[in-house]
């Protein structure tokens, strides 16, 4: 996670290698990040680059087990914001 400074919304980049299967099972896995950090956007910082390494065991993880885990890590990187 890098913040750029940058007046726009966060993106995400995804890396997702031939180790984690073939090209099918990878744009599955892409697929499912991409909707996990859709829901997540509120969550991040204006400006902010995030980068996801997708490993071998995601292939055969459930949406809801990649979800748990990209909130997981969200959470570590980025303190929840509290509404006054």
């Amino acid at each position: 996670m890098l913040p750029t400074g940058e007046n726009r919304a966060a993106r995400f980049g995804f890396i997702i290698s031939k180790q984690v299967g073939t090209a099918v099972v990878r744009n599955t896995v892409r697929r499912r990040l991409k909707a996990v950090c859709a829901a997540a956007l509120d969550r991040v910082p204006e400006g902010t680059d995030v980068v996801i390494r997708a490993l071998p065991a995601s292939a055969t993880a459930t949406f809801t087990e990649l979800s748990a885990d990209v909130n997981r890590c969200l959470g570590r990187l980025v303190p929840e914001r509290t509404t006054p």
